[in-house]
């Protein structure tokens, strides 16, 4: 440990992580993926035998003038009853030129933040231009991430909660509804507040579906972050089935650890060539909507380079701060 290294909480990291810088962020963390200029190693995720918690590890580089970033940490689901965030971890970051420890930071925060403006990265390169209307399953701190970032690319009009948890989900429509200026409304059903939703995002650790292909209204486009290993699965076959296109932040780890997605390749509904990378739709190698009334569907995992591309836009910020 030297004196230099920088050691940021997690009230630091979202003051110098605003919204905007990390959607810029993930642009930059795509754009490099898309362009293969990224170091990106396969990711470990291992459920425990212990309980239903999974621990992970990422490792990965952006670019030559930022180092390798590393994050560990556990998903644990019933940190959600007692209102804490399900994902907790640590992040460090390495001298691009030394490998020297640069910064050690709370990785709850980046992976709440980063997510989210990965999220939007993804709406705004998917979702038509006039996608207003947000259905948003889920309640936690990543849902409510997810409404702060997608308001940055669209214009919304309306929020749609639905959870589980009747006091949780009037909480969020409550906060959001102070926060975003947006008419916000509750459901008791996700069906009902996927209706006529142009955009929905399901933010949940559900095992089963929560959002039905049948329940989609044309031209809406999906997005997925809880199907982040192959237990998991917050829609159900017929979204893909009705898809223009399934878009994943990076084929090879989605084919392996996107429940949906795994299945779906399993049963032949798809194969690995149909899986549309993020990266490639961002830089303009490949299409996934053709059309105003192509339904799209975007599963992300979560990748270590987003982890990097959000860590070095706080250590910048962090030096760029007046002593």
């Amino acid at each position: 440990m030297t004196d230099d290294v920088l050691f940021l909480s997690g009230d630091q990291v979202r003051r110098l992580l605003g919204v905007d810088t990390a959607i810029a962020s993930q642009r930059a963390a795509f754009a490099a993926l898309g362009a293969q200029t990224a170091d990106l190693p396969g990711k470990i995720m291992h459920p425990s035998r212990f309980d239903d918690s999974v621990v992970f590890s990422y490792v990965s580089r952006l670019s030559a003038d930022t180092g390798a970033v590393g994050k560990f940490g556990s998903v644990n689901p019933g940190n959600a009853a007692a209102g804490l965030p399900t994902v907790h971890a640590v992040i460090t970051a390495l001298d691009p030129d030394t490998g020297r420890l640069a910064a050690v930071m709370d990785g709850t925060a980046v992976t709440t933040l980063r997510t989210a403006a990965g999220s939007a990265v993804a709406v705004d390169a998917l979702a038509v231009p006039a996608a207003a209307d947000l259905a948003l399953l889920g309640s936690g701190t990543q849902a409510l991430a997810h409404a702060r970032a997608f308001s940055r690319v669209r214009d919304l009009k309306s929020v749609r909660v639905w959870s589980p948890t009747p006091e949780r989900r009037a909480r969020a429509a409550e906060a959001l509804s102070a926060e975003l200026g947006v008419a916000t409304e509750q459901f008791g059903t996700a069906e009902e507040a996927v209706a006529d939703a142009s955009l929905v995002a399901a933010c949940t650790l559900s095992t089963t579906p929560v959002v039905r292909g049948e329940w989609l209204a044309p031209g809406c486009t999906v997005v997925s972050v809880g199907s982040f290993e192959p237990t998991r699965r917050e829609v159900d076959a017929d979204v893909l089935r009705r898809s223009a296109a399934v878009v994943v932040d990076d084929v090879a780890t989605a084919a392996e650890h996107a429940g949906p997605v795994v299945d779906a390749l399993r049963e032949g509904l798809l194969t690995v060539d149909d899986l549309v990378p993020l990266g490639a739709v961002v830089t303009g190698r490949r299409t996934a909507r053709t059309a105003p009334g192509d339904i799209v569907h975007y599963n992300s995992v979560g990748l270590g380079i987003q982890d990097a591309a959000a860590a070095w836009a706080v250590i910048h910020a962090a030096k760029e701060e007046p002593a």
